[in-house]
């Protein structure tokens, strides 16, 4: 092979070295922006999936709350007309005079039983599904639970203090049925001030009526 011939072979080799060279450079530098944007794929897929498991977690929260409220209060209708029942009922007994129940008649006196034993019985069975009877005589008056109906001068007693029940108040979980309606003491001396006091039951009539 003449010197000529090899003269002009020796710039082709170095002319694909250095382009062998140029891609394997390229294609490192292609792998790299390929690793950064998997890099970069994995962490939005890994943002995504903690805030998939984040929202799945406050569902779960909502729908075991509102299981829990559907299943405490799903009887709170019927049970506030169960209430305007067992009113009736006490009244029936408070309306007899004392004369007629110390008679002696045993209908009359069976009849007495039975209407008392009814009221109980319907009470009893309202406290089985969670109502619970407020009677707050002696109490601080809450607002919360309760319904002044009047105040009584009491110089006695603290102020704000229940003295008299009118009628009984009823509960269901945190609600209110129905408020006690009753009579506070005014005149004696201020209840010295207590920690701020938490809300208390939602009274259900009430915001019905707002």
């Amino acid at each position: 092979m003449s010197d000529q011939a090899k003269d002009e072979r020796a710039p082709s080799e170095a002319e694909a070295a250095e382009a062998n060279a140029e891609r394997t450079e390229g294609s490192i530098d292609g792998d790299y922006e390929a690793l950064v944007r998997l890099l970069k794929e994995n962490e939005e897929l890994k943002d995504r999936a903690l805030r998939v498991a984040a929202e799945m977690e406050n569902l779960r929260r909502r729908t075991a709350r509102d299981v829990h409220d559907a299943r405490t209060y799903a009887v709170a209708n019927f049970a506030r007309d169960m209430l305007s029942v067992s009113d009736n009922l006490r009244r029936a007994l408070d309306a007899i005079p004392a004369e007629a129940k110390a008679s002696g008649d045993a209908g009359f006196k069976a009849l007495i039983e039975g209407v008392d034993l009814t009221e109980r019985a319907m009470l009893s069975a309202l406290e089985r599904h969670g109502v619970k009877k407020l009677a707050p005589e002696g109490e601080k008056f809450d607002p919360n639970f309760h319904q002044a109906m009047f105040e009584v001068p009491n110089p006695d007693v603290p102020a704000n203090t229940v003295v008299q029940v009118v009628q009984p108040g009823y509960s269901i979980g945190e609600r209110v049925l129905r408020p006690a309606m009753v009579g506070v003491a005014k005149g004696g001396p201020k209840i010295a001030a207590e920690a701020p006091v938490e809300p208390g039951p939602v009274n259900d009539e009430a915001e019905k009526d707002a």
